[in-house]
């Protein structure tokens, strides 16, 4: 049997929470959406966080939310999904990339304090992999500066930063539960706001502007109330959140196993000739969703694990190269370092010990 290099857990209960809703005829946001935000809240201590139905509707609230406008800068790093970006061109405003520190993949204090200018309005700092950012670095320059940091924890769940859990530390902070994520709700996401004012605001704007707790009925039917400001078709549903809340069961022996894999890899790959580990500094907790290395002669080592049953991938290679974002930004010399030596191999909860071990000796064999 191959190895997998993602995994999708869906788990007995998120089944029968599921087959629940279905059953109830309530599929829309009800009551499992709130659920699913306490167990979040609750067990995860993620701050007010705010269900949506995906990460980037999470971004792009967080944008609207930052009072980002058109004309503005955002200034994001290239090593992440197209959707980071994405999420900035949908306020019309200008994506500015900063480069990263390479031996983590995460963004550069040092390059972002080089690309802030008066047109500034947000940072969105991306956690690759699962890897914390330097918040402290990121978040001092955004207050001086007086622009908003906002996380891009799609890979997060689960870290934590200097004894702090990612999704509690700055002002918005954005989760994927989208289906390869360590929690799925089929797709999802949330925002997380350490401003409860925040989170109403995001629960308000979620639903085209509308408190669904205060918008009283109306004898003709429709909601009364007066809608003030413009919102968007983002809520959760319930069915999303019924599965997303099941799949919460078993959470943390999942990121468990996933250390764990980690662990043997850091240990079993050191000193290995043409591998280098990425950064691992003490209080900075992953969430281990990739195992990125950087590797000489990638394509040798992609043909040497595939032919040893190992899967590998460049998950996502950088953004600033497509023209709808701008083409290629010279002058990024991390990016260009990480982006030619990148590579991720497989790491998840359910990976066993026999595949882990055939993991690690594909890779000891050399390329």
């Amino acid at each position: 049997m191959s190895i997998s290099f993602f995994e999708t857990v869906i788990s007995p209960q998120a089944i029968q929470l599921a087959t629940e809703v279905l059953r109830s005829g309530w599929v829309s946001e009800g009551f499992r959406v709130a659920e699913f935000e306490d167990g979040l809240s609750r067990h995860h201590q993620l701050s007010h966080p705010v269900a949506v139905n995906s990460g980037t509707s999470a971004l792009h609230l967080a944008l609207v939310l930052a009072g980002v406008k058109a004309g503005d800068e955002v200034i994001l790093p290239p090593q992440t999904f197209v959707a980071t970006a994405h999420a900035v061109l949908m306020q019309q405003a200008t994506p500015v990339f900063a480069d990263i520190d390479p031996t983590t993949g995460n963004l550069s204090a040092a390059s972002l304090e080089r690309a802030l200018s008066d047109r500034t309005k947000a940072v969105i700092a991306v956690h690759w992999g699962g890897y914390p950012c330097d918040l402290a670095a990121l978040g001092g320059l955004a207050a001086r500066h007086k622009v908003v940091l906002i996380e891009d924890a799609a890979h997060a769940l689960g870290a934590a930063y200097l004894g702090r859990a990612i999704g509690s530390v700055s002002r918005f902070t954005c989760f994927s539960f989208q289906a390869i994520k360590h929690v799925t709700c089929g797709d999802g996401g949330a925002l997380c706001c350490t401003d409860p004012g925040d989170a109403a605001e995001a629960r308000r704007r979620r639903w085209f502007g509308i408190e669904r707790g205060q918008a009283g009925p109306f004898e003709l039917g429709e909601r009364e109330g007066d809608i003030e400001s413009a919102g968007f078709k983002y809520h959760m549903n319930d069915l999303a959140a019924a599965v997303g809340l099941g799949n919460l069961a078993g959470f943390r022996e999942r990121l468990a196993r996933r250390r764990e894999i980690a662990a043997v890899y850091r240990q079993d790959f050191e000193g290995v000739p043409g591998l280098t580990l990425l950064r691992s500094d003490t209080g900075y907790h992953s969430a281990h969703w990739l195992f990125t290395v950087l590797v000489e002669r990638r394509a040798s080592f992609v043909r040497a694990l595939e032919e040893r049953g190992v899967p590998t991938s460049v998950v996502h290679r950088r953004i600033d190269r497509h023209p709808v974002l701008g083409r290629t930004r010279p002058g990024l010399a991390g990016q260009d370092a990480f982006d030619e030596r990148q590579v991720s191999i497989p790491l998840h909860s359910s990976l066993g010990d026999g595949e882990v071990h055939q993991i690690v000796e594909g890779v000891r064999a050399g390329w």
